[in-house]
């Protein structure tokens, strides 16, 4: 299980690991319990979680930044007790950890939400963002490498007909200077007597 296949689920609490779709629903894995069941696409709504941003006063930014930020500041975390409570303590925790939140429209609700999914990717280990930019990184390299090999070709293409005009120009069959096959004529027609 990997952080990308996190999803969150509208009317069900908690997060899921997104096993399969299907045309009517989809198949998700607590992560919580390890419980599988089937979610009708009428009644529900699946969000991956790795595409949810938070409101700031700048740009937004992706929870994956929220949650770094909850992992190096995790001594300052609440206790469990205030976590599900204390509204101000919450606030001035997430005040604390990163002053670009935007009070207005980042509710408590909101805070509590990232806490209590903070600490299930945290029991099962789901809290290694290095890691995943790094793979993405890789996977990006060999697309790089293939793009430059593309524009090795195309910049090859004007050569080669300029090998082919010069050819042309110097007498010499244009079929030999380039790597095709010259076209087969067709054979001539008889001439029959009425």
């Amino acid at each position: 299980m990997e952080y990308r296949e996190i999803v969150a689920v509208t009317g069900l609490s908690g997060l899921y690991q997104l096993l399969t779709t299907k045309s009517d629903g989809a198949i998700v894995r607590s992560v919580a319990d390890k419980t599988t069941k089937f979610i009708s696409a009428r009644q529900h709504n699946v969000t991956p979680i790795e595409s949810i941003e938070v409101y700031t006063t700048g740009d937004n930014v992706r929870l994956q930044v929220v949650f770094q930020k909850m992992t190096e500041h995790e001594a300052a975390m609440p206790p469990t007790e205030v976590k599900t409570s204390d509204s101000a303590a919450i606030k001035s925790y997430f005040k604390n950890i990163f002053p670009e939140f935007d009070e207005e429209r980042v509710y408590v609700s909101d805070m509590k939400k990232m806490l209590k999914w903070y600490e299930v990717l945290k029991a099962n280990d789901l809290l290694k963002f290095e890691a995943e930019e790094a793979e993405t990184a890789e996977e990006a390299a060999p697309a790089e490498a293939v793009a430059e090999v593309i524009a090795e070709e195309v910049a090859e293409k004007p050569k080669k007909a300029a090998k082919k005009k010069k050819a042309d120009t110097e007498g010499e069959p244009a079929a030999e200077a380039s790597d095709e096959k010259p076209a087969k004529k067709a054979p001539k027609k008889k001439k029959t007597e009425e």
